[in-house]
């Protein structure tokens, strides 16, 4: 399994960050070719620290189709949209490992 996580800083408005990404942006990913799994969460801090606002985890088979779909005419769509949202971002990608 290959991962995307995508990381989000705090919004200054949480409500409006929230409508637009759960209402619009969320749906765009759905028809990423390739999309194996997509998870949504909100961290909360454990101990001293700061935690992100939201994480995004987007799953792909392997890395030949995470790369297929990051050249995806969809994904353009996504990343367009992405750069709408009113909030900073880091991401990540790696193959997931069994332990």
């Amino acid at each position: 399994m290959y991962r995307l996580t995508i990381q989000y800083d705090a919004p200054a408005d949480p409500v409006a960050f929230d409508e637009q990404y759960f209402g619009r942006h969320v749906p765009l990913c759905a028809g990423i070719p390739g999309l194996a799994a997509s998870t949504f969460s909100k961290p909360r801090v454990l101990g001293a620290g700061t935690a992100p606002y939201l994480i995004a985890e987007l799953d792909f088979t392997d890395r030949d189709a995470y790369q297929a779909a990051m050249a995806s005419a969809e994904m353009g769509v996504v990343a367009k949209d992405a750069d709408t949202l009113p909030a900073t971002r880091a991401m990540f990608v790696g193959e997931l490992r069994d332990s």
